[in-house]
């Protein structure tokens, strides 16, 4: 949510933001509806001082037994009374009217993220470890099925499309692979690992911006719950209404769950395969932090996230979004992207992004620093470290041997009970 303080203060400013979006402007708009909603605050603030002000002389009127000023200066108070309600729905609507602009704009781009209209424009950060350009290269669909371990006819038949059933050695592999993420994030990056609830109800959603704008994508239940679509809802909700000290900051949190998108408009993409799926699990990082250390914040994040591609040794490239392929509530987000030998390509597998105060907003958490009478909005930052599937897919592609069998990882052998090959049926 944008403050409509610094839309009335820094109006052009707001609308050069939404253009480098590429969005129309619209502070014209917002501050036209503020100035009628102003009207109705001023106006009731008035009636107020002026229904305060009768209380005194209807007790003077009364203390001297001065019935028919009493009876008129009731008179009045009643009109105020009448008049109240009026100004405080006008007030409200306009109000209303505000939100609903705001609640549907994205976060404005920090200054350092460059220009663009699509994700050709994102710029490449660095690169680490050597791209495997392998002889005939398979798909990790072909490998799991060829080993009869990913199975997605049988998820199909009873879940529909974008499903797939894991078994024997790739479902005890994608199980090390989030327990490894989640002892590096909590054993050397200091995240306190949760286990958050994976039903939420509407306001936390709001909170994290999904809601009302991305309803499509998710997935509701018929008793008022949606399920989550990333672990960063339910972490990042944890301060949602609540005034945090300014030596409990940075919070860091982590959590390993399933996730579930309806990948609205995703036809025809990455229709085979574990890439796009309706329900996915992924080791989610959030960071709630002080705005003056959100920046670095986020570079320390996007290292954490990093390092588990290192310790995996699978080559990846980082890369920063340009303003037209960032999320809604970002203001800045590195993708980092693995590479796929199947595909002879980099694909996504991890978005790490800083929201400033703009979730903050949405769910009224502050901080206070000692000593402070005011409070400050906290910076939420989020991201996957890693999405567990995807991390499954390039270790399948990755350590592929032209016999169709899987090498382990040497960080994954102490979680897979000695196994060091995937390559027999289970």
């Amino acid at each position: 949510m944008h403050d409509l303080k610094d839309i009335r203060d820094n109006p052009d400013a707001f609308d050069a933001g939404l253009a480098r979006r590429g969005m129309a402007p619209r502070a014209g708009e917002i501050l036209a509806l503020d100035e009628e909603a102003r009207k109705f605050t001023h106006a009731l603030n008035e009636l107020q001082a002026r229904r305060n002000a009768l209380s005194k002389e209807i007790g003077a009127a009364k203390a001297k037994g001065d019935e028919a000023t009493f009876k008129k200066l009731m008179a009045e108070v009643d009109e105020i009374k009448a008049q109240m309600p009026v100004a405080e729905e006008e007030q409200k609507r306009f109000g209303d009217q505000i939100t609903s602009i705001l609640e549907t704009l994205p976060n404005l781009p920090a200054k350092d993220v460059p220009q663009g209209a699509s994700e050709d424009d994102n710029v490449e950060l660095r690169k680490w470890g050597e791209p495997k350009r392998l002889n005939a290269a398979k798909e990790h669909f072909d490998l799991g099925e060829a080993l009869g371990l990913m199975d997605f006819e049988t998820a199909a038949a009873m879940s529909g499309a974008r499903f797939v059933l894991l078994k024997g050695q790739l479902a005890r592999l994608e199980r090390a692979i989030a327990n490894f993420m989640l002892d590096l994030h909590t054993g050397e990056f200091g995240y306190t690992e949760c286990a958050p609830p994976l039903l939420v109800k509407d306001h936390a959603l709001y909170g994290t911006s999904q809601l009302p704008k991305f309803a499509e994508d998710l997935f509701r239940t018929t008793a008022e719950h949606w399920l989550i679509p990333t672990a960063e809802v339910p972490l990042t909700n944890t301060v949602r209404e609540q005034i945090l000290d300014a030596d409990e900051l940075p919070l860091r949190l982590t959590a390993w769950t399933p996730c579930f998108r309806s990948e609205a408009g995703a036809a025809g993409k990455d229709t085979r395969g574990m890439i796009r799926m309706h329900q996915f699990s992924k080791v989610e990082l959030v960071s709630i932090t002080a705005p003056d250390k959100s920046d670095e914040e986020h570079e320390r994040m996007t290292s954490c996230a990093e390092e588990v591609l290192k310790r995996l040794e699978l080559p990846f490239r980082t890369i920063v979004l340009c303003t037209g392929d960032m999320g809604f509530s970002a203001r800045k987000t590195y993708d980092i992207e693995v590479w796929l030998p199947g595909q002879n390509r980099y694909r996504e597998i991890s978005s790490c992004s800083n929201c400033g105060d703009f979730q903050a907003r949405r769910m009224k958490t502050r901080f206070k620093a000692k000593g402070e009478k005011q409070t400050q909005f906290v910076n939420t930052l989020n991201g996957s470290g890693l999405a567990v599937g995807r991390t499954l897919v390039a270790i399948l592609e990755n350590y592929q041997d032209t016999d169709g069998s899987i090498a382990v990882p040497a960080a994954l052998k102490p979680y897979m009970g000695g196994v060091e090959k995937i390559g027999t049926r289970d």
